[in-house]
């Protein structure tokens, strides 16, 4: 079996972290979330992956080259300009081949159970099948409507509260029989929900949604991306099968800092005196943490500097960011100018 991962898109809901940087490069835990992506997949023996690339396309390639680092073969589809999640897919029909495949998206972060979801789309010879998990609140998603045997009856986008017909949601997650590219054209912009979904209802196609009880985030906002990074360090997801948390044997703490709860700290890190770092929160590599800061419920990503007796409370900070000295910043989003 073969997979796609969908990277194209700009991920402009993650801006100013994404200008500078694709969104397949966005870390959880101090690693792009693709690499994630990649080990997932091939834990299920999937070892053939295309994945399309647009904005800063290079950054990607040089990250993760042919794959062989993560366990598989990459094929990297160049889109000049994007047409769309099923206009990416159907660009990529010879590389697909005439066997069941899965698509993935670069920002979910999940341990759902590949297999049995496959087992679910081929036990009801379905030509394709979303993988759903529940929300309490679904105002921010796709909801999808089955019937009792998972066959999709009617989506709702984005409902206000109270108006939601289900609390399933698509997490973007889908498994196709190779007969799914014949319903996408050539050389357009297709969109799976806008666009091919809708006309697999209308033609009364063997359609379903298959409920997983596993975890999933989509990482694609600021507060979900927070979210991710709190159950990633609390052990609720586990990456490559293990708890992301401790320090990098080439980071430097001094006597005198204070780590206190799930804390993660990058190689060659440098956290200095009187300074604290309270969980949960993630510092990337090649940080400097000044005498006297302190960080609570923070993202850093690499080469970030902090300056001495600054206060951070639930601030994300993009790659070579700097905080001058004596600066109090809270729920904040920042990166440094491309």
């Amino acid at each position: 079996m073969k997979a796609m991962v969908l990277a194209g898109g700009k991920s402009t809901r993650l801006y100013p972290l994404t200008l500078a940087t694709p969104k397949p490069l966005v870390p959880v835990a101090g690693e792009a979330n693709v690499a994630h992506v990649l080990r997932y997949l091939r834990a299920y023996g999937i070892t053939e992956v295309a994945i399309n690339v647009h904005y800063h396309a290079d950054q990607v390639l040089e990250y993760f080259g042919d794959g062989s680092a993560y366990g598989v073969q990459l094929t990297y589809l160049h889109e000049r300009e994007l047409l769309g999640s099923a206009g990416a897919v159907e660009q990529m029909r010879s590389f697909l081949g005439d066997e069941t495949f899965v698509v993935v998206g670069c920002d979910d972060l999940t341990d759902l159970r590949l297999d049995v979801l496959v087992g679910f789309h081929r036990a009801r010879r379905a030509l394709a099948t979303i993988a759903l998990v529940r929300a309490d609140d679904v105002s921010q998603y796709g909801v999808v409507c089955v019937d009792e045997n998972g066959r999709i009856r009617e989506f709702q986008e984005k409902p206000a509260v109270g108006e939601e017909r289900s609390h399933l949601v698509n997490t973007g997650i889908y498994v196709f029989e190779p007969g799914i590219l014949a319903r996408i054209p050539s050389g357009v912009f297709v969109d799976f929900g806008k666009d091919v979904f809708p006309a697999l209802l209308q033609a009364g196609e063997a359609f379903y949604g298959h409920r997983s009880e596993e975890y999933w985030c989509d990482i694609g906002t600021p507060s979900e991306y927070r979210r991710a990074t709190r159950d990633v360090l609390a052990g609720t997801i586990r990456l490559d099968g293990r708890r992301a948390l401790g320090v990098a044997p080439s980071a430097v703490i001094d006597s005198t800092a204070r780590i206190e709860g799930d804390v993660l700290v990058g190689a060659r890190t440098c956290v200095g005196a009187g300074a604290r770092i309270v969980g949960p929160t993630v510092i990337g590599d090649d940080c400097e943490i000044e005498p006297g800061a302190e960080l609570r419920a923070c993202i850093l990503w690499n080469r970030v500097r902090v300056g001495a007796r600054a206060r951070l409370d639930d601030v994300i900070l993009g790659h070579a960011s700097t905080v001058p000295e004596g600066t109090t910043l809270a729920a904040e989003v920042l990166a440094a100018q491309a």
